[in-house]
């Protein structure tokens, strides 16, 4: 069981607080924190982007120990382990006045880390709009979270305007975002991180996921491969290890495949998996658009 060090008491608030509404409950924050953990990839690119350098936060899935694109942002921000299994021990010691994590990965030790400081958890890790609002209030800067996600939201509509203009009459497109692991493929669905950018992209989906019962459709059989059809495909690659590649040599190279609507009309884009679905952020969400743009634009595929 998780137990912390037996000197440790809850930090006093410092004067001025304010009450946040979040996926525990509420919670009293500092109305300025300055010594902020962030325990899940999004909160850190969220908190950057508003200003606010963690003291700490967990190393990233991929291109350890902070994804390149926030690197020059970070400084000197140290570690306190895993997203899946923080240090409870090292974020004590580390004495913040407020903790940023998620319910998804933090609620069982919810009640441990909110005796080291106020601690805020989001829904999940890949809703970037709410995770955007909601710490934006934990760190007092409602305004700032606003105008991040106006200014996404008018990139967003620029760019439907000239995807719509682009492919006229065939629009919407279909699209399948297929993440590549070692033994088997996922498809994301609408309600997932490059989900809900696509579908307010206009962006369509294909017939045969809209059950809407799961969020991520697992494919472990090639004879599923039908399953992915779609206009175009986004293809992220889950590592660049060997056996990544092999894998999408070996789903790629089956006849099934050559069949497919994207692969017949030459729209397979290989897309950054850290902007499309490691980071989970309102800056990676940035990016995300830059590379759809590209790749849409350019209709050569990859």
């Amino acid at each position: 069981m998780l137990g912390l060090p037996a000197a440790l008491a809850l930090l006093p608030y410092p004067a001025g607080a304010v009450l946040v509404e979040h996926a525990m409950g509420r919670t009293q924050v500092p109305m300025r924190p300055a010594r902020v953990i962030t325990l899940f990839q999004g909160a850190t690119d969220i908190a950057l982007a508003l200003g606010v350098r963690p003291v700490a936060t967990v190393d990233s899935w991929t291109e350890k120990p902070v994804y390149r694109y926030l690197r020059t942002q970070m400084g000197d921000a140290q570690s306190v382990g895993l997203e899946t299994q923080p240090s409870l021990e090292d974020i004590a010691q580390l004495q913040p006045d407020l903790i940023i994590g998620s319910k998804f990965r933090n609620e069982r030790a919810f009640d441990l880390l909110s005796k080291i400081a106020p601690t805020v958890l989001a829904q999940d890790v890949y809703s970037f709009e709410s995770n955007t609002r909601l710490i934006g209030a934990a760190l007092h800067r409602e305004a700032q979270a606003a105008r991040l996600l106006a200014q996404l939201n008018q990139r967003v509509a620029a760019l439907r305007a000239k995807l719509k203009q682009k492919f006229g009459p065939a629009w919407p497109l279909t699209v399948s975002v297929l993440d590549v692991r070692s033994d088997h493929i996922r498809l994301y669905l609408a309600d997932s991180f490059a989900g809900a950018l696509l579908s307010a992209l206009g962006f369509a989906w294909p017939s045969q996921w809209r059950d809407g019962s799961r969020s991520i459709i697992k494919l472990t059989s090639k004879e599923r491969i039908p399953v992915t059809d779609a206009d175009v495909f986004f293809v992220l690659l889950r590592s660049d290890s060997a056996v990544v590649r092999n894998n999408y040599l070996a789903w790629s190279g089956h006849p099934l495949w050559q069949q497919l609507q994207a692969v017949r009309n030459g729209r397979v884009h290989h897309v950054n998996n850290v902007y499309w679905s490691l980071a989970g952020g309102i800056q990676s969400a940035f990016l995300m658009l830059d590379e759809l743009q590209a790749k849409m634009f350019s209709e050569i595929s990859s």
